[in-house]
């Protein structure tokens, strides 16, 4: 069952190079993701993050126009002005700065995990499984949280009702 929702789970690839989608592209669709989308344009990001709703974002740090970490940025401050701050998306930044400067502000801006390029695609496979496996799990946790929200507000009603 959860295979099988981490396979349809939606994943966004930001890169300014199209190989590098290309490559990336071909690794999800041999790894049997169904949904991926793409975009070369990291203004981009914040549009397609609302209207396609990704379940995990592959970023590249350094490309024309906004780095990957002004887009992390960015969506952090649109994510807390949203209605739900709590919002758990993953990135997972692939990037050719092999810098240990790189990687802990990559971190620090929300990354979650962090690869450099060139990259072992069967690494990429494990680190993308393991970020889905974090997602769908933080997803579920809150839907049961909000069961059990709902058990205690009519556990309360009945309380309430039954002391009157």
């Amino acid at each position: 069952m959860i295979e099988h929702n981490l396979k349809n789970a939606k994943i966004l690839i930001v890169d300014d190079l199209e190989s590098n989608i290309d490559v990336l592209k071909g690794l999800l669709e041999i790894e049997g993701y169904t949904q991926v989308e793409s975009t070369m344009d990291p203004r981009k990001v914040s549009e397609l993050v609302k209207t396609y709703d990704p379940d995990l974002i592959l970023l590249d740090l350094m490309m024309p126009h906004m780095t990957g970490y002004e887009v992390m940025d960015k969506l952090r401050e649109e994510r807390m002005k949203s209605l739900s701050p709590n919002r758990y998306l993953p990135i997972l930044v692939l990037t050719a700065d092999i810098t240990t400067e790189a990687k802990h502000k990559a971190l620090k801006c929300g990354a979650k995990d962090f690869l450099s390029k060139p990259f072992d695609l069967i690494e990429v496979s494990y680190r993308i499984k393991n970020l889905l496996e974090t997602q769908y799990l933080y997803q579920q946790l809150k839907s049961r949280n909000q069961v059990l929200e709902e058990k205690v507000v009519e556990f309360l009603k009945i309380m309430d009702d039954w002391y009157k």
